[in-house]
C-alpha cells in the first residue's frame, strides 16, 4: 500500500479513513473562521501566530523523496529544470520528479494516469507535486495547458484520503475557486476522473442554472468542490454548504478572477476558512495586483515558475497578424476561412457578445457551419454549442471572452482573433487555446488603427516566440501610422506572410 494511503489495507473499503487527532481533522469543528489575514507570505519566513483555538490538527504533508529522486545531484537538478524551464523560489524546496512513480502515488492514481496515456510529468508536475504533497502553500505561474490542473488535482486527492470521513452536515474538504463556469466544469470532469477509483464525490458550483442539484450534491456531502465565487457564496449565505471541513484550498487562474472583479468575494470565502489550511495559488500571469494577493492568503510558500514570470505565448503556436481597416474584416475573415477551412476546429474571438452575434449570423447565411458561444446565453445552450463544436459538427465557432480561459477542446486547430482584446494577457490566453497538450498550432490576428497601443507590447511576445514581425507592425510598434490598404496580409505569399493555403 502507498505511503500516502490512509485506507485500510482491505481494497474493498475505499475511504475507510482514520479519524484519531494524528491524522486529519475530526469531522467538523464550529464557527467560521475569519483569518484570512493571519496567513501572509511574510518575507523574514518566521510564522505568525494562528489562532487555531478548538481547530483539531490535519495531517497535509505526504511527501517522503523517492530514493531515485534522492540519488539526484545539485548538479542534475539544476541541469534538469534548466532544460524544462523552471525556476523555484522557497526555502527547503523538494528535487524535481521525472517519473510519475518517483511521486509515490497510490497505485490507485496511478493507474488513472495510465489509462489517459500521459508518459511523464509536465514542467509544473515534475516541480508541482513534490511540493504540493509537502504541505506548503504554493505559488504555481504556468501558461494555460501545461497540465497545471493535475498538478494541483492529484495532490486533492491524495490530502482528501487522508482525512476523516464527511459527516451528515460537513462541508468539502478541498475547495477549488475557478473564474468562469467553462474552466470549472472542466476541473470538475479531471476531478471526477482521477477520483473515482477511491470514490472521491465532487461538485461543480456556479451560476447561470438551476441551484437545486446543486444544492442536493451539497447536501448530501462531497469531498471537492469546483466553484465560481458568486456562486458559492450564494450556496454559504443560503446555508447549503459551509468551510469549515476545507484544509485545500486551489485559486486557480487567480489572474483571470482578479481581472473579473472577483476580489472581495475571495476574500470573504478565504475569511471563512481555517488560518493553517494549505493553499495553492495558480496563476498563467505575474501582475502586481497578483502578487498582493497572493501575500494576504499565502504563509511561506515555495514558488515555481514554467518559462518565465513575463508574459509569453506558447511557443508550439504560430502566429499571424494582419494590419487591417475595421470595414476589411470580415473580407478578410471569409477569404481566410477558405483557405484553411479542412474540417479542423476554428475558434473565432470577438470583443462583444452583439458582434459575436452578427458574424456568426452572417458566417451562417454564406454557408459557414458556425454557432456562438457568450454570456448572454443559457447554460444549456453553451453546453449544447460547445458539444457541437467538441464533436466537429459544427466546426467553427464564434466566441467573447467567456471562453478565452478554461476551454479546453481538443484539436483546435487555428484561433482567429476577429478584434483584438483589452490586453496582452488575454491575448495570450485567447490563442493558448490551440497549440495544447504538446499540439502544434495556428492563431491568426486582426489588428486595426484602434488597437495601436498594443503593437510594441504585441511585437515584444511575437519575438521572444519567435515569430515574424511583419514591417508594417514593426512600424506601428515605432509609432508609425497604420498603413494605407492594400498592404500585405495572410493572403500575399510573395514576402511570407501569409496568404494561400496554411502556412508550412
Amino acid at each position: 500500500m502507498s505511503r500516502y494511503d490512509g485506507r485500510s489495507g482491505d481494497p474493498t473499503s475505499y475511504r475507510e479513513r482514520r479519524s484519531d487527532s494524528g491524522l486529519g481533522a475530526a469531522s467538523g469543528y464550529g464557527g467560521s473562521v475569519h483569518s484570512s489575514s493571519s496567513k501572509t507570505n511574510d518575507d523574514g519566513g518566521s510564522p505568525r501566530k494562528l489562532n487555531l483555538d478548538g481547530l483539531p490538527h490535519f495531517e497535509k504533508n505526504f511527501y517522503s523523496e523517492s530514493p531515485t529522486v534522492r540519488a539526484m545531484t545539485e548538479d542534475e537538478v539544476e541541469e534538469y529544470r534548466r532544460r524544462r524551464e523552471i525556476t523555484v523560489e522557497g526555502r527547503d524546496v523538494p528535487k524535481p520528479v521525472k517519473t510519475f512513480h518517483d511521486v509515490g502515488f497510490p497505485e490507485y492514481v496511478i493507474q488513472e494516469i495510465e489509462k489517459a496515456g500521459f508518459t511523464e510529468p509536465t514542467p509544473i508536475q515534475s516541480q508541482g507535486w513534490p511540493m504540493a504533497l509537502k504541505g506548503r502553500d504554493l505559488i504555481g505561474i504556468a501558461e494555460t495547458g501545461s497540465g497545471k490542473t493535475l498538478a494541483y488535482l492529484l495532490p486533492a486527492i491524495v490530502h482528501v484520503n487522508a482525512q476523516p470521513i464527511l459527516d451528515h452536515g460537513d462541508g468539502p474538504i478541498v475547495l477549488v475557486l475557478a473564474p468562469t463556469r467553462e474552466l470549472a466544469v472542466q476541473i470538475q470532469q479531471e476531478a471526477t476522473k482521477f477520483g473515482e477509483s477511491s470514490r472521491i464525490k465532487s461538485t461543480c458550483i456556479y451560476g447561470g442554472v438551476p441551484k437545486g442539484p446543486q444544492v442536493r450534491d451539497l447536501q448530501k456531502g462531497v469531498e471537492i468542490v469546483i466553484a465560481t465565487p458568486g456562486r458559492l457564496i450564494d450556496m454559504l449565505e443560503s446555508n447549503h454548504t459551509n468551510l469549515r471541513r476545507v484544509t485545500y484550498l486551489v485559486l486557480d487562474e487567480a489572474d483571470r478572477m482578479l481581472d473579473m472583479g472577483f476580489d472581495p468575494q475571495i476574500r470573504k470565502i478565504a475569511s471563512q476558512i481555517r488560518p493553517d489550511r494549505q493553499t495553492l495559488y495558480w496563476s498563467a500571469t505575474w501582475p502586481k495586483e497578483v502578487e498582493q494577493l497572493s501575500r494576504k492568503f499565502l504563509y511561506n510558500p515555495y514558488k515555481v515558475i514554467i518559462g518565465s514570470e513575463d508574459l509569453k505565448a506558447n511557443h508550439a503556436i504560430k502566429q499571424y497578424v494582419d494590419i487591417v481597416s475595421e470595414k476589411q474584416k470580415y473580407d478578410k475573415l471569409v477569404k481566410l476561412l477558405e483557405d484553411i477551412m479542412d474540417g479542423s476546429r476554428i475558434l473565432i474571438f470577438m470583443d462583444t457578445k452583439k458582434g459575436c452575434d452578427q458574424i456568426t449570423r452572417q458566417l451562417r447565411m454564406d454557408g459557414w457551419p458556425a454557432l456562438s458561444i457568450h454570456g448572454d446565453k443559457s447554460q444549456a445552450e453553451r453546453d449544447w454549442v460547445l458539444s457541437e463544436f467538441k464533436s466537429g459538427k459544427s466546426p467553427i465557432m464564434t466566441a467573447t471572452d467567456v471562453a478565452a480561459r478554461g476551454l479546453d477542446v481538443k484539436d483546435v486547430k487555428y484561433v482567429v482573433n476577429y478584434d483584438f482584446p483589452g490586453s496582452l494577457e488575454d491575448y495570450v490566453h485567447r490563442i493558448g487555446r490551440t497549440g495544447r497538450a504538446g499540439a502544434k498550432g495556428t492563431a491568426y490576428t486582426f489588428f486595426t488603427a484602434a488597437n495601436a497601443r498594443f503593437a510594441k507590447e504585441l511585437i515584444t511576445i511575437l519575438e521572444e516566440a519567435g515569430q515574424k514581425v511583419s514591417p508594417d507592425l514593426a512600424a506601428m510598434g515605432r509609432g508609425a501610422p497604420p498603413p494605407l490598404s492594400g498592404h500585405r496580409g495572410f493572403h500575399d505569399r510573395g514576402r511570407g506572410y501569409g496568404g494561400g493555403r496554411p502556412w508550412n
